[in-house]
């Protein structure tokens, strides 16, 4: 079995992202997702950090990546799985929240993830728990500039959702059971749209499973990789 794996972020995120799956994986590596401003740009960056064929999870907006990943170069990539995510564009109203955010960033009002937002990232048990500061911290560490960048990509991101059919390859769609921003109604949508896809829910969780519940995530990953392709 070929045990490369290639982990992408999401927004604001880092590599403690995946700090507990990256632990239990020899040949795991990490994505920089904050250097780019667009998908494709940021696709093309994670694809050169790969040699030859490789399994590809990611999380949120690494979603988005990962699903531009496939566009150009489907043959490189052997599993994929695709975490609190949507194959779908935003919406006219995501759009103009977005660029609501931009506008405030780029007048200095940077406030990266506070203490308000968590509970649109994290499950109610996990809001006051010490997993809570690692988000603060990933925020902080990522900055203005790359939250930029970022949001720009988000923005201009196509609708995906005409390509799902045509992936050929094992798929693991997972969820937290209590996401607020990419809920399992969207996993659903994908998983239905993938040939052969599983789909996977995790209890308890919001939108950050690997962070939230690391060992459910784990074993989600362990029978990913042993999937036969």
């Amino acid at each position: 079995m070929n045990d490369a794996v290639l982990f992408l972020p999401g927004l604001l995120c880092d590599a403690r992202l995946w700090r507990d799956q990256i632990a239990v994986l020899p040949r795991a590596m990490v994505a920089d997702l904050t250097r780019d401003d667009s998908v494709e740009a940021m696709a093309n960056r994670a694809l050169a950090l790969m040699p030859g064929r490789f399994s590809l999870c990611a999380l949120s907006m690494g979603g988005y990546v990962a699903l531009a990943m496939m566009r150009l170069a489907p043959e490189r990539i052997e599993r994929l799985c695709l975490m609190d995510t949507s194959a779908r564009p935003d919406t006219e109203e995501q759009s103009r929240r977005r660029r609501g955010l931009m506008a405030m960033t780029r007048g200095n009002r940077f406030r990266g993830v506070t203490p308000r937002l968590l509970p649109q990232l994290l499950h109610p048990d996990h809001v006051s728990s010490p997993v809570a500061q690692d988000v603060l911290d990933m925020a902080e560490r990522v900055g203005r500039d790359a939250f930029l960048r970022q949001q720009q990509a988000i923005l201009t991101r196509p609708d995906s959702r005409p390509d799902l059919p045509a992936y050929r390859l094992p798929t693991a769609i997972v969820v937290g059971s209590d996401d607020i921003l990419t809920p399992p109604a969207m996993a659903h949508e994908m998983a239905g749209l993938i040939p052969g896809a599983t789909l996977h829910i995790v209890a308890n969780s919001g939108h950050l499973p690997p962070m939230e519940h690391p060992d459910d995530v784990n074993e989600i990953l362990r029978h990913w990789l042993l999937t036969a392709i």
